[in-house]
């Protein structure tokens, strides 16, 4: 296994760990009962939740991971970004979405690739050798995500949700909770994915501006400029090595 796993598989492994854990409460359960029981007895005088009950936490706290991956690293700003980038060009399906989300999923890979590392080795990595409990693992994974989003987080933004969340104003940034830093961090993504969509239009919207006009003067009033701006749009962007400009840009723009 490699030290720089997605976001997801660090997760993963941190839910799935409990396996053995799981294996002990199988092993207690009667093989023949004839009802699935919620809680069961252990010998210590303790109760725990019964395999099925436990196994249905788990795949519901799995059914977090896509949200986890949207709202808390750069894939929300990336997927914006691109998604523009095929509206100023003017291609309606080129390229596809299957290419825009593969292509930032990798991108989000590579731009987390520090702070999932952290969290492989600080959480996951103690975890998977029985070094430190499920909690202190979450606690630890947490601390990096917690200082990426911060520095990607507006103040202004971090102020409005504290307010809105009503704490106390002397909680540094560092101590607010993830219901408060987390749409923060959105908010701060989405102002930072239209900035750079803004950008990424003026020079399409000039070559639109400028063949509109010769198309006019030469009265072709029935040919559509979208048409044929087109082609000089994609002969402009391959000219000027858009991609290498596009993709180090936005690799470039996170702060870590």
């Amino acid at each position: 296994m490699t030290p720089c796993l997605p976001l997801a598989l660090a997760l993963f492994g941190l839910v799935v760990g409990s396996s053995p854990a799981l294996a002990q409460v199988a092993a207690t359960t009667a093989p023949n009962t004839a009802a699935l029981p919620l809680v069961i007895g252990q010998a210590g005088g303790s109760s725990s939740y019964s395999v099925p009950v436990q196994t249905l936490l788990i795949f519901t706290a799995l059914s977090f991971l896509p949200a986890v991956l949207l709202m808390m690293t750069g894939f929300t700003r990336i997927v914006i970004v691109l998604s523009l980038l095929r509206q100023a060009m003017g291609t309606q399906a080129a390229p596809p979405n299957q290419v825009i989300v593969g292509l930032s999923l990798f991108l989000t890979m590579f731009v987390m690739g520090p702070t999932l590392d952290k969290v492989y080795s600080d959480a996951y990595k103690p975890y998977a050798a029985n070094q430190m409990s499920f909690e202190e693992a979450v606690a630890r994974a947490e601390a990096p995500m917690r200082q990426f989003m911060l520095k990607q987080t507006r103040q202004s933004d971090l102020s409005l949700f504290t307010r809105l969340g009503r704490l106390d104003p002397s909680v540094t940034p560092e101590q607010v909770p993830l219901r408060v830093l987390v749409p923060a961090f959105v908010t701060s993504e989405l102002k930072s994915a239209f900035q750079i969509g803004f950008l990424i239009f003026i020079p399409f919207l000039v070559i639109d501006m400028v063949v509109a006009s010769v198309l006019m003067s030469l009265g072709m009033m029935m040919l559509s400029p979208v048409l044929v701006a087109l082609p000089f749009k994609l002969m402009l962007f391959v000219l000027a090595d858009g991609w290498n400009l596009l993709l180090g840009s936005l690799a470039a723009s996170f702060a870590v």
